[in-house]
């Protein structure tokens, strides 16, 4: 964990301080910071930075960070999100459910998956009403449910 958190910080830095175009390039200039990751780990943290391309306003695109002020916006909304949607929340080992109101669970799902949740593996949206969230291996539903606490303190699994 603490060398993803320490990679975490050096993308976070290389994107600030060069005019990156691709995934090619980054992985590139982490080599040279000495961080060796696949393509897919990368694409996680560009992910989980919440990172996006905006035009250069000639011919190409160059990856952003969002400002502090913008990540904490976008967390505001993605905690509405979830608060609107849920109806309760329940687990075992592995596995949690989020019950929804009806048309919510797409609108849950997605903010569980850009929380950045750690103990998350990955969400399934149901049809209309429902949300399996599984669970990295090792997590716990209990571990799951006091994580999304700390992240929205308003949320009453009861």
């Amino acid at each position: 964990m603490k060398e993803r958190l320490e990679r975490l910080k050096v993308i976070r830095n290389l994107i600030k301080t060069h005019r990156i175009d691709s995934q090619d390039t980054l992985l590139q200039l982490l080599v040279e910071e000495g961080y060796t990751v696949t393509q897919a780990t990368l694409s996680r943290d560009l992910k989980y930075l919440k990172v996006g391309k905006v035009a250069d306003g000639h011919s190409g695109y160059y990856y952003t960070i969002p400002s502090d002020e913008e990540r904490k916006e976008s967390e505001r909304h993605l905690v509405q999100d979830f608060l609107r949607g849920y109806v309760s929340v329940d687990w075992n080992e592995s596995l949690v459910v989020v019950r929804t109101f009806s048309g919510h669970s797409d609108s849950v799902a997605l903010a569980i998956d850009n929380m950045g949740l750690d103990e998350v593996l990955g969400t399934i949206s149901g049809r209309d009403n429902v949300v399996f969230i599984a669970l990295k291996q090792g997590v716990k539903g209990e571990d799951f449910v006091k994580a999304l606490k700390e992240k929205i303190p308003d949320f009453d699994p009861e």
